[in-house]
């Protein structure tokens, strides 16, 4: 025996119940029907507003439908498009240059975003418990990075992270009134589904959803729209107008009472025409034609709504519209719909359950009224949406399935704040390196753990009904640690050897002025200067070399004039070649210092071009003879100097020409020896051959002799 499928559409007016059979083929196949109306207004806008009286009306519907087909324990339903809320909501993340490098942070992301969302909406609702909401999906609009939209946030460096999502809640509200009023009527709710979802199963298949469609199901009070573009359900919307609108209308018209004028409206939509007695006695016949011209302002205002709302979700006009629900009986509201969004008459359809594929139909009537009822029975069928609980770190929580449900959908539904779970970021490192101010990040501080019945999990991770899920709040972020080395980089050792003694020449660090190793451990707000010793002046002031080794320039003053005397300076050598105190030192060089040899006055005055010494060359008996006398009288104080005084650093030394004597030929003999024969007593004096006397004036180049004669 085939199982019976029971659905109910709980209506504004009216309570519908229909029994399917699903056959061996695939399709359903409509057993029995049953509709009933409300005795009172105990529903409002789609929403159990009097839970008892409902309860009788569904008591009533099962009762019947139970007669022939036995007992009915279990029920589909489904929730009003209209109780459908959206809200959008944005999450941040702080980088501080730290790339995302998981899925699952930027999961988390997303998560704060809805939870943010559901918070928003319940402070919009002036409601208190932002918990009063389940969610049924969301989608994610944007990521951005420092403000900026980007594509992906996997690996992207920067000071902030956001997603922005728009989520889609149910109000608990709605489902526990259903839930309340099922069990009056000793009944379970076998799935749940949503009024326009069940219409577009039936109507619209997924290989058309890619077509921009408007579903416009025309109740009693409300009117509820669904769009589909882009191969899935777009948006959802509602408007406060329907077929009861027109009932209004038709009452002050015509003098009737609200159900008689029903009544009336449906008799001359079925028929054309219909006779109807006035609250007076009066009785009339009124046609078609007459009723659209009495009632076509509210008709126009209606169809009006309608379009508004559905450019407003749509943001243009749909390719086409599909009419269901008794208020699409209304007369003439497909074309009127159709001109007020401009669209051909042939794209605004009524559409009854004929429409509806691989169904057998034979015991229900083909009204527009019975494709919501039928869509809810075979899409609770097909996509049934069941509840479950589940624990979250010991709590109970109840999940409907509108959708595969996640951990994540879990920790959402149980107030659980996610970004609250996250560790805190590690305090950033503000230091001064060399006058250059630099910022050292610190860590992250790590995702929340999560547990999926004692295992490790993760947001997106299926649920089961009984799961027990638990979460943990991740470990806070360190603050950056590094060593002067590990923030500088590594700066290798010189070695010299300087007077053949090895000098390994470190790098100096010095942290708010004192010097620090290399493994100092930087800490906030620290100075922090180094030095590598590249240059011979550096490495002789680091050993003080100065102190032992006078390698300060050799300055004399001469008059009033200062001379350098570089001869007389030490001299640094590098690899044995002189250079200088700015001389880069490479890794084994070999220094040292060469001493200098003692400096004269001679060496003195050959720097200034001068001559301690006035000189005169002769011959004598045929041998060259130089004969000098001291041009310069040289003092340091009131010391007189000689050629070869030893001149020191900073002397003062006193220059003045001396006054020259003639040179005369008895001046020869100062500097020449004579040995006189001993057997010769006389002598006769030449000069250039001519003889002349000891008194004779000699000039350089003259040719003297002494020749001795007796």
């Amino acid at each position: 025996m085939k199982k019976h499928i029971f659905a109910l559409d709980i209506g504004t007016r009216t309570v519908t119940g229909i029994v399917l059979e699903k056959q061996d083929n695939g399709t359903f196949e409509i057993i029995d029907h049953c509709m009933k109306e409300h005795q009172e207004r105990s529903m409002l806008d789609g929403q159990i507003h009097n839970v008892l009286e409902v309860a009788k009306v569904i008591n009533y519907v099962k009762a019947m439908l139970e007669v022939d087909h036995g007992p009915l324990e279990s029920v589909s339903v489904a929730a009003a498009g209209r109780s459908l809320k959206t809200a959008k909501a944005t999450a941040t993340l702080p980088l501080d240059h730290q790339p995302i490098t998981d899925d699952e942070t930027i999961q988390h992301l997303e998560l704060s975003a809805v939870q943010t969302a559901q918070f928003n909406l319940a402070q919009k609702q002036e409601e208190t418990s932002y918990e009063n909401y389940y969610c049924v999906g969301y989608s994610v609009l944007h990521y951005k990075l420092d403000g900026e939209s980007i594509g992906s946030l996997i690996d992207q460096s920067g000071l902030e992270a956001s997603v922005e999502i728009i989520a889609t809640f149910l109000p608990k509200v709605v489902v526990e009134s259903l839930l309340a009023t099922l069990k009056r009527a000793n009944l379970t709710m076998q799935a749940l589904t949503l009024e326009p979802i069940a219409a577009i199963n039936v109507l619209v298949p997924e290989s058309m959803r890619r077509l921009n469609v408007a579903i416009v199901d025309i109740g009693a009070g409300t009117s509820d729209i669904a769009i589909t573009k882009e191969g899935a359900i777009s948006s959802y919307g509602m408007v406060p107008k329907a077929g009861d609108l027109i009932t209004e209308t038709i009452s002050d018209q015509f003098l009737l009472d609200f159900n008689e004028a029903e009544r009336f409206k449906r008799k001359v939509v079925n028929n054309n025409e219909a006779t109807v007695k006035d609250v007076l006695g009066f009785e009339q016949t009124v046609t078609y034609d007459e009723l659209v011209k009495n009632i076509e302002p509210t008709i126009d205002d209606l169809a009006y709504a309608l379009a508004e709302k559905i450019l407003l979700i749509n943001e243009r006009p749909p390719q086409a519209i599909m009419l269901i629900g008794g208020g699409s009986n209304t007369p003439e509201i497909r074309q009127r719909l159709a001109k007020t969004l401009k669209l051909p008459e042939n794209r605004v359809a009524v559409r009854d359950i004929t429409a509806i594929q691989n169904i057998k139909t034979e015991n229900l009537p083909l009204s527009p009224e019975f494709v919501t009822p039928i869509g809810i029975a075979i899409t609770a069928q097909n996509n049934p949406v069941n509840y479950l609980s589940v624990t979250v770190n010991e709590q109970d929580v109840r999940m409907f399935e509108m959708k595969q449900l996640t951990v994540g959908d879990c920790l959402i539904q149980a107030g659980y704040d996610i970004k609250k779970y996250y560790g805190k970021p590690g305090l950033a490192l503000f230091v001064i390196v060399e006058g250059e101010k630099l910022t050292l990040p610190a860590t992250l501080g790590e995702p929340p753990t999560l547990l999926l019945n004692g295992e490790p999990t993760d947001v997106q991770a299926n649920i089961n009904n009984g799961d027990q899920i638990t979460i943990e709040k991740g470990n806070d972020g360190q603050q950056a640690q590094l060593t002067i080395e590990q923030l500088l980089g590594k700066h290798e050792p010189l070695t010299i050897l300087f007077n053949e003694k090895k000098y390994v020449l470190q790098p100096q660090y010095y942290v708010n002025g004192k010097k620090q190793s290399k493994t100092y451990i930087v800490k906030d707000k620290d100075e922090i200067t180094y030095e590598q010793l590249y240059t011979i002046k550096q490495f002789f002031d680091h050993y003080q070399i100065n102190k032992h080794r006078d390698l300060t320039p050799f300055y004399i003053h001469i008059n009033s004039d200062v001379l350098q005397m570089e001869q007389g300076e030490r001299q640094i050598l590098l690899n044995n070649v002189p250079v200088s105190l700015e001389t880069t030192l490479s890794n084994n060089d070999q220094l040292s210092i060469k001493e200098p040899e003692p400096i004269t006055l001679k060496d003195v005055l050959a720097l200034k071009d001068e001559n301690f010494w006035e000189t005169v060359q002769v011959t004598f008996n045929g041998k060259k003879v130089l004969l000098k006398q001291e041009r310069l009288q040289v003092k340091r104080k009131d010391e007189r100097l000689t050629e070869d005084s030893i001149i020191y650093p900073g002397d003062q030394l006193t220059i003045q020409p001396k006054k020259l004597k003639a040179y005369i030929f008895q001046d020869v003999f100062r500097f020449v020896d004579i040995e006189q024969p001993e057997d010769k007593t006389g002598y006769d004096l030449y000069k250039n051959d001519v003889p002349c006397s000891f008194h004779e004036p000699i000039m350089n180049g003259d040719q003297l002799e002494l020749k001795w004669t007796h």
